[in-house]
């Protein structure tokens, strides 16, 4: 199989049907999100305005066609948590094991290291095995499983949390 050409970038409004159109097969066929209703529109341009430098989203383009999207959120909005986020990755059902969550996953660490973030955290579904591969590439360890956590297609469901620690901001970098 022939290597994707690949690009990231920033997420604009312009890519909020292709990022729809990435998440809703997965939420009415697989188990990635515990979604249970496609979001509409609006829906996600409510989300994307909640996003910003700090909790950036991402894009992968192949010929100009966006076949994946990474962002992050604030685990809290209690101050304290304000150096931590949580990841989550959707790939376009086409392009999986093509490489593209990998670089995804590596552009938004990249990222939040230079924004100062110190702990990136991942909630995932415990039989979902290639994110668990994923995140452990880049350094990411289980810090332990809930069970029975979720509840979708007549199932319940497990989530396996995994973490990575980013190191000290360096000095310069927001305290926000």
């Amino acid at each position: 199989m022939a290597q994707l050409e690949l690009s990231v970038r920033p997420a604009t409004g312009a890519d909020l049907e292709a990022i729809n159109r990435i998440h809703g097969p997965e939420v009415l066929h697989g188990t990635a999100t515990w979604d249970t209703e496609p979001w509409t529109l609006d829906q996600r341009r409510e989300w994307f305005s909640h996003h910003d430098a700090m909790n950036p989203v991402l894009v992968a383009e192949h010929q100009g066609e966006v076949v994946g999207f990474a962002y992050v959120t604030l685990v809290s909005q209690k101050a304290g948590w304000r150096f931590t986020r949580e990841d989550t990755i959707y790939i376009d059902e086409r392009f999986r094991g093509q490489g593209v969550g990998d670089l995804l996953l590596g552009a938004l660490l990249a990222l939040l290291r230079e924004l100062g973030v110190r702990l990136v955290i991942a909630s995932i579904t415990s039989t979902n095995t290639a994110s668990i591969r994923l995140h452990a590439k880049y350094g990411f360890e289980v810090m332990g499983e809930m069970k029975n956590a979720g509840y979708k297609f007549g199932q319940w469901l497990n989530t396996t949390y995994m973490q990575v620690d980013l190191g000290e901001p360096s000095p310069g970098k927001p305290t926000w």
